[in-house]
């Protein structure tokens, strides 16, 4: 293959707008290769500079303290509900109202759960709502990923050809031997093969590290996405049956009788409400450490891009 042929199979959309957007440097036709071998590909990869740092500010948009605190405050409260304060009481208790203050201090004890309840509603819809706009934000941003990876690949395919080209147009010439002149052509030759293999080594480890974050980013978006569905699982499940179960527990506390019945079912769902919405917290306590650890690992990627530019 010529060389003219090898210097057209490194042009891309972007490097041709990059070389019309600037005056042709006034140097020879070896000088210009030099430069394409050095440098092909720097303009997306500029690209995937940009849309790192555009990745890092979408991964901290998702609020795991505000939900972490919510949980954590559900399963506090929860496991503080005294049903001991619920039990019979005798003539004594009536007669000096010790009953009632104990009734209500089981309602207000009640009412907190409750609201840490309600609370954790409000949290679930906000990040559901923001998960959706996040989302998509996030998917177009990986899919500008995808662009300039593939562009990228393209050029390293097309500079491994070109280079295993003149590779062999080099064997050939060294064969053939030749005056000074051709010893210095192929010297020359030789050592923007040289380049080419920096340029590809350096392209094909900026790709390999993008695509390795790119792929987590898209994994730890669907973990966001399985985590609000396990706290919504728990409000529409433990919560909504603890609500159940302890309805007609607290319309006895509040009329001031004895609460006899119902109390075990009560209890049941208080002991499960408060294990779910422990399992929960533990589920977020995790997930916010995998994105902490993915924050670093983009952040990490401004390395290996930054020298490819």
């Amino acid at each position: 293959m010529k060389d003219d042929d090898g210097t057209a199979s490194l042009m891309t959309p972007a490097k041709l707008a990059q070389l019309q957007a600037r005056p042709k440097p006034a140097a020879s036709p070896a000088a210009w290769l030099d430069q394409l071998a050095a440098d092909a590909g720097s303009g997306h990869v500029r690209r995937l500079v940009d849309l790192r740092k555009q990745l890092e500010g979408q991964l901290g948009e998702f609020r795991y303290t505000e939900l972490r605190a919510a949980l954590d405050a559900l399963a506090a409260q929860a496991g503080q509900l005294d049903f001991g304060l619920l039990q019979p009481k005798g003539w004594l208790a009536r007669a000096t109202g010790k009953g009632k203050e104990q009734a209500a201090g089981f309602l207000a004890q009640y009412d907190r759960i409750a609201k840490a309840g309600e609370d954790l509603q409000d949290d679930v819809r906000t990040l559901q709502r923001g998960q959706q706009a996040q989302g998509a934000a996030l998917d177009r941003t990986l899919l500008e990923f995808d662009v300039e990876l593939k562009a990228i690949e393209k050029i390293i395919d097309q500079g491994a050809r070109w280079l295993q080209d003149m590779r062999n147009q080099l064997k050939a010439r060294e064969a053939a031997g030749g005056d000074a002149a051709a010893q210095k052509s192929m010297q020359e030759d030789g050592a923007r093969c040289e380049l080419l293999v920096t340029r590809l080594k350096q392209l094909r480890a900026a790709s390999s590290a993008t695509q390795q974050v790119a792929e987590r980013c898209r994994l730890q978006a669907g973990r966001r996405a399985a985590l609000l569905e396990r706290v919504q699982q728990v409000l529409d499940g433990e919560w909504k049956a603890w609500l159940r179960a302890l309805k007609p527990v607290t319309r006895e506390a509040k009329a001031g009788s004895a609460v006899s019945e119902g109390l075990e079912d009560a209890r049941g769902a208080d002991r499960e409400l408060q294990a779910s919405a422990a399992q929960a917290r533990e589920d977020c306590e995790q997930q916010q450490a995998q994105e902490q650890a993915l924050a670093g690992e983009v952040a990490a990627l401004q390395e290996p891009l930054q020298a490819a530019c």
